[in-house]
């Protein structure tokens, strides 16, 4: 499986320069939303790596279908909100709470 990352340009530079090539740099929310739907279409892609603020814009049927799919999954990097939304995804996905 894959790695793909979905961001702006200053985002992705350090993806790029490890290695991933599935990137998808968006300037404005519409190219947000059509990368997205994308990556969700693909099925060589495990994990996309999104800034949190970038997944907080999405549309909210667009967020409930990420959350419910188990592949890709989606990992939110940066902001307040990342870490807790990765635990809850954990939490659910296992049945365990892992920082308790």
């Amino acid at each position: 499986m894959k790695v793909a990352v979905i961001g702006d340009p200053d985002f992705t530079l350090g993806f790029r320069l490890v290695g991933i090539r599935d990137v998808y740099e968006v300037g404005n929310d519409e190219e947000l939303v059509e990368a997205v739907r994308n990556v969700l279409d693909r099925k060589d892609v495990g994990v996309v790596v999104i800034k949190y603020e970038d997944l907080r814009k999405l549309p909210p049927v667009l967020r409930r279908e990420i959350d419910e799919r188990v592949e890709p999954t989606f990992v939110a990097v940066g902001g307040v909100g990342a870490v807790e939304e990765l635990r809850d995804k954990i939490r659910r996905a296992l049945g365990v709470d892992l920082w308790k």
